[in-house]
């Protein structure tokens, strides 16, 4: 049984320490992880761009755009929304 609390203790003790050396960079400076999602204008510009992409794609999917509605569609879910996320 005290082999199971040291092991414990170490276990828990590994997992702090890991936690602590856990540093993501962002342009070359250390970041904290809680710091790592801070969103700027540019992340909100790319979100509203992608909304209104998404928005316009289903207007003229109902209208019965078969061209301009599919890569509006696309351009707002796999480019521009992911990219308001990432920068």
């Amino acid at each position: 049984m005290g082999t199971k609390k040291s092991r414990n203790t170490e276990t828990s003790g590994e997992a702090k320490e890991t936690a602590s050396r856990k540093t993501e960079t962002r342009a070359g400076k250390p970041v904290s992880p809680r710091a790592a999602l801070r969103f700027s204008a540019i992340n909100g510009i790319l979100g509203l761009a992608g909304i209104l992409a998404v928005v316009l794609g289903y207007v003229l999917l109902s209208q019965g755009s078969i061209t301009a509605a599919p890569l509006l569609l696309v351009l707002g879910y796999v480019i521009l929304l992911p990219l308001a996320i990432i920068l």
